[in-house]
Formats: structure tokens, sequence, C-alpha cells
């Protein structure tokens, strides 16, 4: 691999030598993880070349850099990730194949890191390889969560969470930088000291603190030596033990800064329904923003004299509200540390941080108690409740006399720290990630913002990394692909639309068709091992994964598969293509409807995949702790793509892309990406159903939805319904699903009947459903939409989406990376 030239010979001893070195055994003695640590170990030694050569290239020509700040990153396996961008995968392949090694095998022993959960964190992973692959400096920074969220198990149809610990066996992608380690402190409290010369400044006393220990995880690019950097930080004591607390008999105290440490950095979003768990939460993104924001000014200072000329060579985009305490952070570091002055801090930050938003849903937003917030971070809240007065001055002189406004934006009101209004208040950009969203956010959600900054909000519609979802997930469909329009797709997605006309002629369908069938094959066989339940690779797959969320409407698929299964009962030779209906989400911890419909999803199969009744015609899967490694057959599995969010909750999605990408038909609403899809590939090549945004925003506002009607007046639906609470699926257990049932007809708890309209949009689902039903059947017209599908996906590539950020927000310098500068 080294200069772009692989040496079979070399790579091959190399990795004896690794065995040798790290194992004290041979080729023959080694177990498989063994040999996966041996393998990339010698990969990570080729990267280190390129990795160097990187920073000499960072050092040299001082390019402006991006820090993207993110709770989660969901990078998925290394291993072959890397040696696709190396290009070096097939080389690598056969080399193992001639010492009798399977490189697919090999590859599954590579635990997913569990460095994030859902769609954000997977955004973030294809932006920063987006990044690497465009040539562009860059830092993710994040936390390295030991345990991650969670390992989904599911025992009797629960879901059971147990920790992944995928540490365990040493991660070799990774660098522990201690020379890079930072102090961060918690509690405490702040008094002012003056000096001779009347000066004030700000002394923080009686805190805890840890230490932040970076991690750096490589991130490469494709085919061009540029190697960026994944931070993840860790958390370690400053004294491992107090002796003298031990002695004194105060046990508690002689551990209390390794207990901290230890505690921040263990899961991801650590349940927050009780006050410990906010406080953890909170210090989380306290400590890997303090870190990283320490870590990015001293690489500035080393080049740099005047902290003034910040924003001409940093950018901070805060992925989310979860990083937002960097613009106090900031803002403490620049007043306190470097002795500006506030309005010249101000200005520095104001120029340096951009903010993108993730949710439409106010309640998502997040929104701290102030006295938690005030108590954990004395000085930080000191500085935040200072920009509060000053934007509620700005308010005011923009909307004399208008207490309304002010209650409405205000970044402290009501006891709470409004994280959005700060980063709003702060940022120089606010980004929404679809076009629908973005437009929602300044008509809707974030009017009174966008009508007092205009200038700040800008929309980057989200996107993929074809490298990982494409071609290393899918290597059929991506050889397919090259042999049609050449290599050049794998940097520049676009070019797929030469496909277009391929999509006519029948021996490409019967080509395309016959790639797909090979991937259902191999996605049926993980099926039958994981699940032990036999699938049908010629019928119908019918796929939603993703987090579980009620507006993401798990429940509406749920129902209508009871639906069909009732259908069937009544009429088993009616007109039904088999259907495999496959499942793959994580619910929060403490979120018990999502975990109320995982349950009833297994017990819904349960009972349909051994109802010989049916003939086999339905089946129901759900897939144990969905993570990018299984993702990734999946997507390449798929005919339809589930993409049925409440219209006007979603703000993107990116599941629907990937999808897309693989030739899977979308079934969906007019929601978050799905709009833009619909404009790329047509009516006839997409299936849309349910109300409009706009219709959802109005009943929300008019409150003039009654999911009772429904219920009463339409026969199906009334006994799917009752079927929840009548023991069908529960083994007579009547009020197992109460919950469900009162979420779809009760107000309760605050919360309305149905408020993600379930069942005002079932019908239209179940028609759009019975569309397919037919559609199917016709092999040719069902192979033509896909491979139409493929064909338009070029628009939601990240690295268009990357590019605009650059062009529109970061204006970054590109970098070339020349290998003898090592």
């Amino acid at each position: 691999m080294r200069s772009n030239v692989f040496n079979k010979k070399e790579f091959v001893s190399n990795v004896k030598d690794n065995l040798k070195n790290l194992y004290r055994k041979t080729l023959d003695e080694a177990n498989q993880q063994e040999i996966f640590q041996a393998v990339s170990t010698t990969v990570k030694d080729e990267i280190m070349d390129r990795w160097l050569a990187t920073q000499q290239t960072f050092e040299k020509d001082d390019p402006k850099t991006v820090y993207y700040m993110s709770m989660e990153f969901l990078m998925g396996r290394a291993l072959g990730n890397n040696l696709i961008n190396l290009c070096a995968y097939k080389e690598v392949k056969e080399a193992l194949e001639e010492l009798g090694l399977d490189l697919s095998v090999i590859e599954d022993q590579e635990p997913d890191p569990a460095l994030g959960n859902g769609g954000l964190g997977r955004l973030a992973a294809c932006f920063m390889d987006s990044l690497a692959t465009l040539g562009y400096a860059a830092y993710g920074c994040g936390i390295r969560y030991r345990y991650g969220m969670f390992k989904q198990k599911i025992s009797d149809g629960f879901q059971v969470e147990v920790p992944d610990n995928w540490l365990k066996d040493g991660y070799p992608f990774e660098l522990r930088r201690p020379e890079y380690c930072y102090e961060v402190r918690f509690g405490g409290n702040v008094r002012p000291e003056y000096g001779e010369d009347g000066s004030m400044k700000f002394v923080h006393e009686n805190y805890q603190s840890v230490l932040a220990i970076p991690y750096d995880m490589p991130i490469v690019g494709y085919d061009n030596n540029v190697v960026d950097t994944l931070i993840t930080w860790d958390a370690q004591a400053k004294e491992v033990f107090e002796l003298d607390s031990f002695d004194k008999g105060n046990y508690e105290q002689a551990v209390a800064q390794e207990n901290l440490a230890r505690n921040l950095v263990e899961v991801l979003y650590p349940n927050d329904n009780h006050v410990a768990g906010k406080e953890l939460r909170l210090k989380q993104q306290y400590f890997f923003v303090s870190a990283s924001i320490q870590r990015a000014l001293a690489r500035f200072k080393k080049h740099h004299d005047d902290i003034h000329d910040l924003p001409e060579k940093v950018v901070f985009q805060m992925n989310d509200t979860h990083p937002t305490v960097a613009v106090a952070e900031l803002m403490r570091i620049l007043v306190d540390e470097e002795g500006l002055g506030w309005d010249d801090a101000w200005n520095i930050t104001t120029h340096c941080v951009a903010y993108t938003n993730h949710t439409i849903m106010s309640e998502a937003l997040e929104k701290w108690p102030i006295e938690i917030f005030q108590r954990l971070l004395p000085r930080v809240y000191q500085i935040v409740d200072e920009i509060n007065r000053r934007f509620l001055i700005e308010i005011e002189n923009r909307y004399p006399g208008n207490e309304y406004k002010k209650q409405k934006m205000a970044i402290l009101w009501d006891g709470q720290v409004k994280m959005a209004h700060l980063a709003i208040a702060a940022g120089f950009s606010v980004n929404g990630v679809a076009k629908l969203h973005t437009e929602i956010l300044m008509n809707q959600e974030l009017k009174d913002f966008y009508d007092m900054y205009p200038q700040k909000f800008n929309n980057k519609t989200n996107g993929i990394t074809q490298r990982r979802f494409l071609a290393h997930a899918n290597p059929l469909l991506a050889d397919w692909v090259t042999k049609h329009v050449g290599k050049g797709w794998i940097t520049d997605l676009s070019q797929v639309a030469k496909l277009a006309p391929y999509a006519e002629d029948p021996k490409e369908q019967q080509e395309f068709m016959e790639i797909k069938r090979k991937n259902k094959i191999r996605l049926a066989k993980y099926i039958k091992e994981h699940n032990g339940i036999e699938v049908n690779p010629d019928s119908i797959f019918d796929v939603q994964v993703k987090r579980l969320h009620e507006y993401k409407r798990q429940l509406l698929n749920i129902l209508h598969v009871m639906y069909l299964y009732n259908q069937l009962k009544s009429n088993p030779n009616m007109d039904f293509y088999p259907r495999t209906f496959i499942f793959g989400a994580k619910a929060a911890a403490g979120y018990r409807n999502a975990k109320l419909t995982i349950k009833l999803i297994n017990n819904v199969a349960e009972v349909i995949n051994h109802d010989p009744d049916i003939q086999g015609k339905i089946k129901v899967v759900f897939i144990e702790d969905y993570r990018v490694s299984n993702a990734e057959w999946i997507f390449a599995a798929a005919d339809v793509s589930e993409q049925i969010s409440t219209a006007s909750k979603e703000a993107s999605g990116t599941g629907n892309m990937k999808f897309m990408l693989n030739g899977a038909l979308t079934l969906g609403t007019m929601d978050g990406a799905n709009v833009e899809m619909y404009d790329e590939v047509g009516a006839d090549n997409i299936f849309i159903f349910g109300m409009s945004a706009e219709e959802v925003i109005a009943h929300e506002q008019h409150k003039d939805y009654n999911p009772m009607e429904i219920y009463n007046n339409d026969p199906d639906i009334h006994k799917v319904l009752n079927q929840l609470i009548d023991g069908t699926f529960s083994a007579n257990d009547k009020e197992l699903f109460r919950d469900l049932y009162n979420s779809l007809l009760s107000n309760q708890g605050g919360k309305i009947a149905d408020r993600y309209f379930i069942l005002a949009d079932f019908r239209s689902y179940a028609n759009e459903q019975q569309k397919i039903n037919s559609y199917y059947r016709n092999r040719k017209a069902w192979a033509k939409s896909a491979i139409l599908n493929v064909a338009h996906v070029g628009k939601f590539s990240s690295d268009r989406t990357i590019q605009e950020y650059v062009d529109d927000i970061w204006h970054l310098d590109k970098i070339t990376v020349k290998m003898d500068r090592i």
C-alpha cells in the first residue's frame, strides 16, 4: 500500500510480524480476533505514514480548520472502510485468501465503536469521511464512551440493555495522546478578585476536576493521502486515590475523583429521567466541549500570536444543541484566560461558532434547569447570564416594549437555560438539514429568531458517504455501477446519473435484480443465524430500521402488519405477494412507549411467523442490536424503504438516502429529505402517502383532530386496535399493550391522543402498501424504478453537503498531501 503500490508479500510479512509482536503467536496458532488485531495494526501502520504527512501539511500550510463538535460519532467498523479509502480492499482480500483467511470473517471480529446511536452520529461520521476525501482540515470532537448507549438484547420480546464493551480487546485504530491532556472543572464557587489597578478577574475555587485525555482515530480520505482526525476524549482523575482521606475513614472521598472521571465517559445519553442523569449529561457535554476548545486554541496559538485572528483559522460547528455550551466556554477562556474584554471576546466567538439544528420539535431542543447548570458550571453560568442580559437589550431595541418577544426568545427564562436560543444568539450561521425542515424552522419553530437574524439562516440538506454505503456495503452493486459509469462515482456521486438509460434495458434490469436477490440471500442467512427465522428471499423485503421514536411511527408499520394478518386470516386466498417485514431499532432506556413498541413487534412476529394458516406469506423479523455493520447488509437487501414519519417531524433522515443508493423504493410521507428525494426521482418511482406538513401543523394549531372518530367508523382499524387489549398478541395479557392503545385514543399526561396522527394516515398508508403489492409483480417496472432510484441519488452524497458547508459557512482551505513529506 505504500505510495499507492500494494506489495502483497510485504503485507503478509507485516501481518505475521504483528502477530508475533502482539501475541507471540504464528498465523497457525492465532485465533480470529488476534488475526483481526494483527491485520488492523498492519493497515494502521500504512495509515500512519499518511497521517504524519497530513499533520505536516497542516503545520506547513496552516489551513483554516473546522472542529466538528458532536456528542455522537457512529463510525461503524474501520478496517473495511479504511481499506476502501486506501484503494487496497481487493488486494488485501486476495493476499489473505492466499493465507487461507477470509477478510469478511476478519472484519466481523471488529466491534462497532460505541460512540453514537442514531442518524445524528452517523451523519457526523459521513461528514468526517467527506471532509478527508475532499481535502479539508478537520477534527471531529466527541467522547470516548466505554460502553456506548447500550448493546441491545431481545429477551422474551423485550429490549434489555446490556453494556457494549467494545474496548474489551483493545481497539487498534485509536492512538492515546496523553501529552495533550486538559483540565476540566465542575462545581465550586466563583469570587471576584481585584488588582491594584482596579481591574477585576474571576477566581474559580473549591471545584472538582478531571483530566481529559484525547484518543485520536484516523479518518482516511479516499485515494488522496489525507488523514483527518477524530478526537474522542477519555476522562482521568487528577489524583486517582487520596490516601489521606482513606486514612481518615472518608472512603468515598478517597475515590471521588476517580468515580467522577469514570462516570463521565461510561455511557452515551445517560437516562435523564432523574436529576442525577441530567447532571451527568450536562457534565458530559461540558467535558468534551471544554477539552476540545482548549485543544483548538492551543493548536492556534502555536502558530499565531494574536487571538483576534482566531475566526480566520478556526470554526466550531455545533452538531445540534448538545455542544452549545461551547459558546460560553469559548467566552470564558477568552475573557478569563486570554484577558480580553467582553466586546472583543464576543466578536471573536460570534465569528467562530455555527449551529446545526436537527429537530423541529420544540420539546427536543435542550433546556437545562438553571439550578443544575449554575451549580455544576458556576463561571459558565455567569457568562450565559451576561449573554442573556445583553441579548434581551438587543431584543428590546429591536422590539421596544414587546415582553412577549423577550419571553419567547430569552436564553434564560422560566427557570431554564435554553441552549438552542444560546446557539442562535451567538452563532454566525444557523442551518437546517433539509429544505422542508429549514422552511419550518424559519416559518414556525424559530420564526422569531429568523425575523431578527434572517442572514444567519440557511439550509444544508444532509448526505451520506457512498464509499461506505455502496462501495463497502454492497460490492456487487458497486461493481455493476462501476462497469456502467466508471469509478468516478466514488468521489463524485452525481456521475451515477449516467445509469438512467440502463433502466429501460431488460438485460440490465435482470442483472440488477439478480444482485438484489444475492444480497437478500445474504441477509436471509444472517436472519436465520441470529433470529432462527426462515425468510423467503423472493418475498418483498419491506424494511424500517432507525432509532425508535413515536414520531418515526414504527407503530403505524406494525399495526398495518396486524391489519394484513387479519386480512389473510379472513381470506387466505386473497391476492397477496409474500412480504418479509424487517425492523431494527433501539429505544432509549427510559422511553416506555418505544420499548413497548419493540415488544409488540416481537409478539406480532411470534404469532404470525408460527401461524400455518397464512402459509408463510408474511414474516416479521426484529433484528437485534441494529448498528452500522448489520445496517450495511440490510440496506443492500431492501426492496422497500419505510420512511413514514409524521410529516413536519423528521428533520431530514439519512437512512432514506442509504436505501435509495442501494436501489430500494421509498414508501414515505412528504417529510424531511423525502421531499427532495421525490423531486429527484419522480412520482412514478416513489410511494408517497399521508398528510402534508402543512396539514399536520394546521391540525396541531386548531386542535381539531379526533382519532376516536376513525376508531369508531373504520372497522378494520377498530379491530386492530382492539387486538392491542384483547390478548391476541400478548398471550391473553390484556393490559400489556394498554399504554399503546391509550396513546392512540386517550388524552393523557398533557399529551393529546394520537399526537403523531397514526390513525389519520393509516388508510392512506395501507392503500400505498397495496400499490406496492401490485407493482412488485411487474418485475421489469420494479427493476426500472429501482435503477432510477440509484441513478438519481447523486444529490444525497455527504460530499455535496460538505462542499456546501465549506462554500457557505466554513470557508476552509483545500490541502494537498504529498507523501514525500514524511
